[in-house]
C-alpha cells in the first residue's frame, strides 16, 4: 500500500513537471516571437537614426540588452500602434553603456576579421 502512495506521489511530480516544462516551452516560443517582432522594429529604427551603417550589428546589441519588458513594450508598441513608445525604449536601450561596448565590440570585430 505504501508503494502505491509513493508511485502517485512520483506521478504527480511527473506530471506537475512536464506541465511546467510545456509552460517554459510556450514562454519560450512566445518569448522568440516577440523577440523576433521586436528585431524587425529596431533594425528598421536604427537604419533610420544611422543611415548608411549596417544596422545589424546595433539591432543585435539592442536585442541582447534591452529587458523582457522592454521587448514587451517594443513588439507590444508595433502591434498596438504605438511606435513612440516602442521608439523611445530602442532610444534608451541604445544608450546603454553595455549597448555602446557591444556594438563598438561587433563592428571592432567586423573591421579586424575584414582585414585578414
Amino acid at each position: 500500500m505504501r508503494w502505491v502512495h509513493g508511485m502517485k506521489g512520483l506521478s504527480l511530480v511527473l506530471v506537475g513537471t512536464l506541465s511546467l516544462s510545456a509552460c517554459v516551452g510556450f514562454q519560450d516560443v512566445a518569448d522568440q516571437l516577440a523577440r523576433q517582432q521586436a528585431r524587425a522594429f529596431v533594425n528598421a529604427e536604427v537604419e533610420s537614426r544611422f543611415p548608411g551603417v549596417d544596422a545589424t550589428p546595433i539591432t543585435n546589441c539592442v536585442i541582447d540588452n534591452a529587458s523582457a519588458q522592454e521587448i514587451v513594450t517594443i513588439a507590444g508598441g508595433i502591434a498596438l500602434g504605438n511606435s513612440d513608445a516602442a521608439s523611445g525604449t530602442v532610444g534608451d536601450i541604445l544608450q546603454r553603456p553595455a549597448t555602446l561596448q557591444c556594438t563598438a565590440g561587433n563592428y571592432l570585430d567586423g573591421f579586424f576579421r575584414g582585414l585578414g
